[in-house]
Order: structure tokens, then C-alpha cells, then sequence
């Protein structure tokens, strides 16, 4: 799986990375995405679901 932030829409909130932290952080002001662990896939897509701007999309 592969996760992408789209940093013209992220809000810096920090909520995927406190959903997933071994898939998003904080650089800055914007989130940026790690890596996306196997062991972490549900967590990565309940960080995407979660985003309250909807900045974080996923491939399969």
C-alpha cells in the first residue's frame, strides 16, 4: 500500500499521525508520510478516513 498527502490541502492537525504513527509525520506544518507497514494498513486507512480535509489518499 502507498499513501500520499496532497500538502495543498493538509491543515497540519496532526491526527494521522497520532492514528498512525509508524506511517505519518509531522514535518513542519504538514504531515508527511513515512512508510506504510503492512502491520499498519488499518491504521493508515482510519488516518485517511479520519483526516477532517480529506488530504490523505491510498493505493492498494
Amino acid at each position: 500500500m502507498k499513501a500520499h498527502i496532497d500538502e495543498d490541502t493538509c491543515i497540519g492537525c496532526g491526527l494521522c499521525e497520532s492514528i498512525a504513527p509508524n506511517t505519518f509525520e509531522m514535518d513542519g506544518d504538514l504531515a508527511k508520510v513515512i512508510e506504510v507497514p503492512v502491520s499498519d494498513e488499518d491504521a493508515a486507512r482510519e488516518a485517511c478516513e479520519s483526516c477532517p480535509v480529506d488530504a490523505i489518499t491510498l493505493e492498494d
